[in-house]
Order: C-alpha cells, then structure tokens, then sequence
C-alpha cells in the first residue's frame, strides 16, 4: 500500500494573519494572555499542535522534542493541577467524596463522568483547572526560551483553536490520517467502537475548521520512520519562516 505521509507547508501573508516570524496571529483571545512574550521579543516560534483523534499528535509532538524542541503538555499539566490540594478539596465539595475516594487522588473517570454528562460541571472544572493550567504553561515557555538548546516551543493543548490559544502560535501544525486508520489504532489502543469515536468527534471542532486553521499538515499514515523526517521537514519550515520574519534577521 503506497504511504500518504507527508506534509505541507501553508504560511498565511504576514500582513493579513500576522504570522510565523512576526506578532502572534491573533486568532483568538488568550484565556491567560500576559504571561506570553510577543514573536518579535522572542527568539523562537510558538507552534500549536492539533489533531483528529488517533491521528497521533502525541508521536509527533514527541519527535518535535526529539529534534530540539520544548513541547508544553497542557494535558499533563492538568492531570498535575488536578491532584493539587486545594483543587481536591473544591472538587469534594463540589460533588463529594466519590470524587477523591481515598482523600488524597482525585479519581478521574469519576471526575469524567461527572463533566462529560452536563455542560455545566464542565465550565465549572474549566474555570478552576485553566487559571492554574495557564499560569503553568507561561512559566514553561518563559524557560523553553531562555534555553539556549531549545529550537522552537510547542504547545501541546486540548481544544487549542476552540480555547483561542492558537493566537498565541505563530504556526499551528495539524496531525491527520485516514479515519479507518485512526479507528484501528484507537480499537487497538483504547478499546474504542466506531461510536465511541463518533461521541467524541462531536466534542470537538470539525476536522475541515482544523484544516483552515493550519499552517502545516502532517498525514500520518505509516509508522514513526517514515514520520521522522516530515516532522522534522516541518520544523525547518516553520523555523526558517520565523526567523525570515524577524527585524534582527532580515538584511538590508
């Protein structure tokens, strides 16, 4: 079976997106904001990562880090803030002991349970979770910049272009692959049906507004040595972009 993995470079003009290499694209409002430093007062890109599920976003955004960049995991950053004490004892009182079992873990598929039912509990974990999650994530990229072994910052968030965080990216990389595929892996890996997927699908932004959003879109649909290689073309492209863009890099 021939491989589909590739990539494509899309950068937006500058003038109409404000992308790679000049100020963040503006697409959405910062739910946290202040802690980010402007593209032209850095000196690495922000790229955000998104993907259709079972597309495997976490390989790439792994083979990003292989290859010199410092990934932001929102996701692990949450799991983290949901074990601090003072979100525990909220989420007790909130909904009881059933969520914190045995008074010091927060269970989360009961937590899941509970927000995945009702929009309402949903914002209320949201507004508690994403102050702390945010204010993670901005000292992170503080740091990745300062690092002088860090070529570019990924931020690796859930529902990125739905929370607005892609304004803050100045290039946003979508991971993609045929849905039979990512149905046989996520059946392998998960235990997932066909309406399993289809639940969450409905969760989340369609994979055409995703398309529209990018700059970069990496097919995966073979393993992690043919991926290798796009990922790392990509990166380059995103580099060179944002550096071209820069007032210190361009020449007179």
């Amino acid at each position: 079976m021939p491989t589909r993995l590739g990539g494509c470079g899309r950068f937006r003009d500058r003038k109409e997106s404000g992308g790679a290499g000049n100020t963040p694209k503006g697409r959405g409002a910062d739910p946290s904001g202040r802690g980010w430093t402007p593209s032209l007062k850095r000196s690495k890109p922000i790229i955000g990562i998104v993907g259709t599920i079972g597309a495997g976003k976490s390989a790439v955004a792994g083979l990003l880090a292989e290859i010199g960049a410092g990934v932001i995991d929102s996701d692990a950053a949450a799991h983290e803030v949901l074990q601090e004490e003072d979100v525990r004892r909220t989420l007790v009182q909130w909904w009881g002991p059933r969520v914190c079992p045995d008074g010091q873990t927060v269970d989360r598929s009961v937590v899941a349970s509970i927000v995945f039912a009702d929009p309402e509990p949903l914002r209320r974990l949201e507004g508690l979770l994403y102050p702390r999650i945010a204010a993670r994530r901005d000292a992170q990229a503080a740091r990745f910049d300062q690092d002088a072994a860090i070529r570019a910052i990924v931020l690796d968030a859930p529902k990125l272009i739905e929370a607005g965080l892609d304004g803050l990216c100045d290039a946003v990389l979508l991971v993609d692959a045929d849905r039979d595929l990512r149905l046989k892996r996520l059946a392998a890996s998960r235990g997932w049906t066909e309406g399993d997927l289809l639940a969450r699908e409905r969760r989340q932004i369609s994979v055409d507004e995703k398309r529209a959003k990018a700059d970069e879109v990496i097919i995966n649909d073979a393993d992690l040595s043919a991926l290798r290689p796009v990922v790392r073309a990509a990166l380059e492209r995103i580099l060179e972009a944002f550096h071209r863009g820069r007032p210190d890099q361009r020449r007179s």
